[in-house]
Parts: C-alpha cells; structure tokens; sequence
C-alpha cells in the first residue's frame, strides 16, 4: 500500500502540529467532507493513542473509518469499507490496536504514529478513488 501521498504527508503535518493521529487523518480530508478543524478536533478528541488508553483500535484507523461514514452515508456501505480497511492497515501497520502498534507489551513496535497516520489514509485513497 503507497504511503507517500501529499495527502498522507499533510496529515503527518496535522499530526506533528498538534492534532491527534485520528484528527490528522479527518482534517487531511476535509476538503471532501466539509466539516470544520474545530468540529473535527472535537468528534475524534478521544481517539487518539488508541482511544485514550492505547488498548483500543488506532486512532488513525478510526479517522478513517470516520471519513468514511461521512462520505458514504450509508450503513451497509460504511461496514464493508471499514472491514477491507481494516485488513490493509493490518497488513501494511502489523496490527490494528494501538498498544500492539506501540510495542506496550512486546517492546518491538510495529508501526510509528507517523506511518500509522500514512497507512491509515493510503486505504482511505484506496477506496474513495
């Protein structure tokens, strides 16, 4: 999975200015939902390092899947979406919660926030093209 998009790097460049991982990959598609960086930093505040407590789902991966709930509209949709997503970030970050990505347990990470935010947003692309 490509991981060099200019819309990957520009939610690097959220990431590295302040945002959480799964508000970076949200405000790197606001162009094509629409919402505010205010609204979005609000929805996806407690997403961030797995949410909150780095046992959860990454939040990269949950930006995205948000994304796609706002660009779908559709339940049935929506689901299939995330479950192909979910197994291209698995395949490309190694893991899918935070802690696992992090190497909590392990201490061998997997993926850095940096790439789980790239990774994230490489199959959102995939799938909005």
């Amino acid at each position: 999975m490509a991981v060099n998009s200019v819309r990957a790097e520009k939610a690097v460049e959220y990431l590295h200015g302040g945002c959480n991982c799964a508000q970076a990959v949200l405000c790197a598609f606001r162009d094509m939902h629409g919402k505010s960086e205010e609204e979005i930093k609000a929805w996806a505040a407690g997403f961030g390092s797995g949410m909150g407590s780095m046992e959860g789902t990454c939040g990269a991966f949950c930006g995205a899947v948000m994304v796609v709930g706002l660009m779908q509209n559709d339940n049935v949709a929506s689901k299939k979406i995330a479950r192909e997503m979910n197994a291209e970030f698995k395949a490309a970050a190694g893991a899918t919660i935070c802690g696992d990505l992090k190497g909590i347990k392990t201490k061998q990470v997997l993926c850095s926030c940096d790439d789980c935010v790239r990774h994230a947003v490489a199959a959102l692309e995939k799938h909005m093209a």
